[in-house]
């Protein structure tokens, strides 16, 4: 897996660099590797990774590069371990992928931390443990575990604690099982820090970290006849101050805001979010692009972030008509969407994320380019998580796409581009300009130039 680099220079643009990389830059990749999600914690000195092999990746900042000035986002292997193996539904005949669809963490109340990791049917909480100490001098077992026989126990020991080598444990703590029919595609942690949220295409259900048996079905938007089925759930995401306030996008391309106080069933929406479609860019692929992959609540709780197929958009959540931003992701491909469609490539769903303090915003696109949007100067960045980059600190150039004519010399042609490799998955330093970006199997690691 792999790291890098994000600076303003300036001038006001934003810069990237080169900082550090672990694992390999393979061409043979297998599809377990395939990184699937991406999720700093609410301090992020730790970096989740989850993968399409059931595995959890947790990194950890190094420490000497987070005290050092100027501080630098450097991410060491704190632990590995197997979240979810695969399955197989023998009622229905269907197999259960191990893929990790979602990592979500949980604030920090003692030295443990805790997390929620899913795949398409299971919810799994983890407790991440460091031990540095073990107890020696056992009086009814050896020092390997075995059990002592009674008749050779002649004195009372009185057990011992001794130093050890740190060790990192990873422990499922509740499994959260058997309340979904279709794919989980979404859980969000609640500010309460009590319950979390967890979304299919049809439902989303509220559960207790306590209580793994029950959960309580807040939104269901299953037809009576699934044959009159119109629209599928994207994503959904509580608000994060307000506990009985929570959001979910539709492929439809509309937004709905919840407000759990007026009613247990969420299926009437307080506030819809929806930008009525400009009738010059109606085609045939209109509905499949408006679909929101993604939407995201501001760390601040008063706007939220969605990304449709080619573009990102802000929306203040005290306006419904339309959004106060929107920002182009990659509008060249609007004239290559039938060979998208053909392809699968145009059913891709990215993701996208704020800045610790609001003001940016990214997300990615194909040939592993990602995109960085500063709301306050409205300048935008294109850049590539190459494998091509030698050193740490090695500066990266802003990448420009052209679409025809004659292409200058730092241009990459829209005909030339590999839609094999997409960025998918990113995430962004709580408080740091220090973003993480997902590339096929390789996690890039960028920050700002200080």
């Amino acid at each position: 897996m792999h790291f890098l680099l994000l600076h303003p220079a300036g001038n006001g643009d934003i810069q990237w660099c080169f900082s550090q990389v672990k694992g390999t830059l393979e061409d043979d990749v297998t599809e377990a590797d395939i990184i699937s999600c991406v999720e700093f914690n609410h301090d992020g000195d730790l970096l989740a990774t989850g993968d399409k092999g059931g595995r959890v990746v947790i990194f950890q900042r190094d420490p000497i590069s987070k005290n050092s000035i100027p501080r630098r986002g450097e991410y060491n292997v704190y632990s590995t371990f197997q979240s979810h193996e695969p399955e197989f539904d023998y009622l229905k005949s269907l197999e259960i992928e191990e893929k990790i669809n979602k990592i979500r963490w949980l604030k920090r109340k003692n030295p443990a931390h805790f997390l929620l990791s899913t795949n398409d049917k299971t919810i799994k909480l983890w407790k991440v443990s460091e031990r540095d100490k073990r107890v020696e001098g056992y009086n009814t077992k050896e020092e390997n575990g075995t059990i002592r026989d009674p008749a050779c126990i002649t004195a009372l020991r009185v057990p011992t604690i001794k130093p050890m080598e740190l060790m990192v444990e990873a422990s499922p703590r509740r499994i959260f099982a058997n309340a979904h029919t279709y794919h989980i595609n979404s859980i969000s942690v609640n500010s309460d820090q009590e319950t979390y949220l967890s979304a299919d295409d049809l439902r989303i259900n509220l559960w207790h970290l306590e209580i793994t048996d029950q959960s309580f079905n807040i939104v269901d938007i299953k037809p009576t006849n699934m044959e009159e089925l119109t629209e599928v759930i994207t994503a959904a995401e509580f608000h994060p101050a307000e506990c009985n306030v929570l959001v979910y996008s539709s492929s439809k391309g509309t937004i709905r805001l919840c407000d759990m106080r007026s009613a247990a069933l969420c299926d009437q929406h307080s506030k819809l979010f929806e930008e009525p479609e400009d009738p010059t860019n109606r085609s045939f692929f209109s509905e499949i692009i408006s679909s929101i992959s993604d939407v995201k609540l501001s760390n601040s709780g008063r706007y939220m972030i969605s990304r449709d197929y080619l573009s990102v958009k802000v929306w203040d959540l005290q306006m419904e008509t339309k959004p106060i931003e929107c920002y182009p992701v990659h509008e060249y491909l609007r004239s290559k969407l039938c060979s998208l469609y053909e392809n699968d490539c145009i059913f891709d769903k990215f993701e996208c994320c704020w800045s610790g303090n609001d003001s940016a915003i990214m997300t990615g696109s194909y040939n592993n380019f990602f995109r960085v949007f500063d709301r306050t100067t409205k300048r935008d960045l294109t850049l590539e998580a190459a494998r091509d980059i030698a050193k740490p600190k090695t500066l990266l150039k802003p990448r420009k796409v052209c679409t025809g004519g004659k292409r200058k010399k730092d241009e990459i042609s829209v005909d030339c581009l590999d839609f094999n490799k997409k960025i998918l998955h990113t995430a962004w330093h709580p408080s740091e300009n220090v973003v993480a970006v997902a590339a096929t199997n390789n996690l890039f690691l960028f920050q700002d130039k200080l």
